[in-house]
This record gives C-alpha cells, sequence and structure tokens, in this order.
C-alpha cells in the first residue's frame, strides 16, 4: 500500500500527468465534448456501482443466517420489477441522448473551409489539398540510429516526420481518409479523429483547431511490420501564416514541375545516376530488398543477379514496375512518391549495381515514356 504523502501527492500532479490516466481532454470543440461526455458517464457508472454493490453489502450483512435463521419466503414483487426496469431505461436514454448528439457532430463534415485527402500505404501518409495544387508524402524522420539503440532517443520518438500536415486554425477541416494497399487508421487524440482507411473506400472526418500547435498521432491499425513507424504530425497555423504557407508550397511543387519537364530534354551522366541511385535506393528500397540487392529469400526478390535487372531486354518492364508498383504483392508504385530524375537514378543503380552491370543508363525521358504509356 502507498504511503499517504504518495497519495497526497499524486493528487496535486499536473493536468498534463493526469491525462496519461484518463482519455485525452484535446484542443477542438469535439474533443472536449467527448471529454465530458466521458467522464459525465464514468461518474453515472460510478453511483451505479456503489449503489447496486452497496445494496448488496447491506444485503449480506443484514439478512446473514446467523441473524436470519429462518429466511422469509416470497416471491414476485410486481412494484420492483417495474422500478427497475423503468430506472435503468431512463438511465440508458439519459446517456444516449447527449452520446448521439456528440456522435452527429463528429461526423458532419459539411460546410468544410479546407479538404484533404489523406492516403495511407505501407508505411506513410500522403496529403493532397483540394483548394490548391499541394500534395506530398509524410514520412518517419526518426533516425535509424535510435531506432537501432545507437543514439538516445529523441523527445518525440518515432512521433516526427519530415513533411507535417498543415491546417489552418479557426477553420473546419474536412479529411478524406483511403489507403493504397492495406487497412491504416489516421488516429490524431487531440483532435478526436480516428478514421479507418480501407482500399477502395472514402471515409470522412473533420476538425476545427482553436489554437496554433504541433498535434501528434499514428497509424492506429496493425498495417504490417512497420506499423510502428507511421506517425501522424500536424501543425496548425494562423489563417494568415497558413495562407502564406500553402501559396508557398504551391509555388514551389508548380516550380519542381516545371524542372521535370525541362529534364525531359537533358541528360544526367552515369557517376550522377549512380550516386543520386543509390542514395534514393538506401532510403526508399533497401529495407525490403536489402542494402546489397539480395532481397528476404520467399518475401522480397533478390535484384542483384537475376530478374529484370540483368535483363537487357526488360528496361521498360523494370520501370513499370518501379513506377506501377505490382498488384497483389508488397511492390509499391513509387511513380507518385518520387521524382522522375529520382526514378531513374535508382533504377540505373539497380541495374548497374551489385555487379549487375548491364551498362544502361535510365533517362527521365525514359522514364515519361513509359508513364504516359
Amino acid at each position: 500500500m502507498k504511503p499517504l504523502w504518495a497519495l497526497l501527492a499524486l493528487t496535486s500532479l499536473p493536468a498534463a500527468a493526469q491525462s496519461r490516466l484518463n482519455l485525452t481532454q484535446g484542443v477542438t470543440e469535439v474533443s472536449n465534448r467527448v471529454y465530458d461526455l466521458h467522464m459525465t458517464i464514468f461518474y453515472i457508472c460510478c453511483v451505479i456501482g456503489v449503489v447496486v454493490f452497496g445494496l448488496m453489502f447491506i444485503s449480506m450483512i443484514r439478512h446473514r443466517k446467523s441473524k436470519n435463521p429462518n429466511p422469509a419466503n416470497f416471491h414476485e414483487n410486481v412494484k420492483v420489477e417495474i422500478a427497475w426496469t423503468i430506472v435503468p431505461l431512463l438511465i440508458l436514454v439519459g446517456m444516449a441522448i447527449p452520446a448521439t448528439t456528440t456522435l452527429i457532430a463528429m461526423e458532419d463534415t459539411s460546410d468544410a473551409d479546407v479538404t484533404v485527402q489523406v492516403t495511407g500505404s505501407q508505411w506513410k501518409w500522403h496529403y493532397k489539398y483540394f483548394e490548391n495544387d499541394v500534395e506530398f508524402f509524410s514520412r518517419l524522420a526518426t533516425q535509424q540510429e535510435q531506432i537501432d539503440n545507437k543514439f538516445e532517443k529523441g523527445e518525440n520518438y518515432l512521433l516526427e516526420v519530415d513533411r507535417p500536415l498543415v491546417i489552418p486554425t479557426d477553420r473546419k477541416v474536412r479529411f478524406l481518409v483511403t489507403s493504397d494497399d492495406v487497412i491504416h487508421s489516421w488516429w490524431v487524440p487531440d483532435f478526436a479523429v480516428k478514421k479507418d482507411a480501407n482500399p477502395g473506400f472514402i471515409n470522412e472526418t473533420w476538425t476545427k483547431v482553436d489554437e496554433p500547435g504541433i498535434y501528434r498521432g499514428q497509424c492506429a491499425e496493425l498495417c504490417g511490420k512497420d506499423h510502428g513507424f507511421m506517425p501522424v504530425v500536424v501543425i496548425a497555423k494562423k489563417p494568415a501564416e497558413y495562407e502564406k504557407w500553402i501559396t508557398e508550397k504551391e509555388a514551389e511543387q508548380k516550380a519542381a514541375r516545371e524542372r521535370e519537364q525541362e529534364l525531359l530534354a537533358m541528360e544526367m551522366s552515369e557517376d550522377e545516376l549512380m550516386d543520386l541511385g543509390e542514395k534514393v535506393y538506401n532510403s526508399t528500397c533497401a529495407a525490403c530488398h536489402q542494402a546489397n540487392g539480395q532481397g528476404v529469400n520467399g518475401v522480397f526478390p533478390a535484384l542483384a543477379g537475376s530478374g529484370v535487372s540483368v535483363d537487357p531486354e526488360a528496361k521498360d518492364q523494370h520501370i513499370d514496375i518501379v513506377v506501377n508498383g505490382v498488384t497483389g504483392t508488397a511492390m509499391q508504385a513509387f511513380g507518385s512518391q518520387l521524382s522522375m530524375r529520382e526514378l531513374a537514378a535508382v533504377i540505373t543503380y539497380e541495374r548497374n549495381a551489385w555487379g549487375n552491370d548491364t551498362g544502361q543508363l535510365i533517362q527521365a525521358a525514359d522514364i515519361n515514356e513509359v508513364m504516359n504509356q
């Protein structure tokens, strides 16, 4: 048993520490309604527990055998039966009314100011803004050395990304949640938002954040071996700051697309392709096919010395696999994840590393040709 001073210390813990033992209160109107509903029903359950167990203990003490050796013999009591039917019914109705209104509010995605499509895939999120020509992938940014226990783990270990989702405060933001492969679940506790991402379906949810800040979550569905490395980070900015950010991001991505088109008329040298290809391969492909290209027997095919990587006649097939993926397998489509320059480099690397030595160099124009077939 804890000493009295320890129990008193627990009562003085700050709210942030206490929240670890309870539902997250959150930062939105809906999340606060959910929290209030949770606490209301919790207190109702506490009262019911005290009354029921109190009556049980009173009955056990007052009507024990030593005090009543000759028990009474009686049967139905219509009034009691009506009471224990009506009272629970009234309690349930009283609980159902606020629960129903809260659920309806959580599902009302109408009149949104901003719409973002959220697409889960193994193991990252893709965000696409409908009102602006902006889209990007969001991947885990925690250093591999921290995961391997070589470096000290940071404050937001496994809850940090390279490109966070940015939304405006004081605006209703609708999320269209889907998946490219298996079932994921987009979960941000501070928003009281947890919506499954199902392949072939679109689920809707929404939020309206009152205060600027950084809010973290993660995939809440067992979606594969790297399920634990699929965090969600949302930055809420004031409307003016958000408009500035979205305008800059839109211009940046437009310029990147224009540079991609300029690359179609240019050719990279073998050294440039191999250097960039090795970096892209190690960051994108090595997790499955291994750094040495040997793959995992029976799971991920080897690229070194076998398959399309060493077949001089299979150049277009190799490009198609990397760009469009392979249906029914773990091979993802990287056409929307990597630039044409990166695609050309990584395919060149795969066709010339580990002793493959096909001598074939893939250029951005080759990628564009296969994409437009």
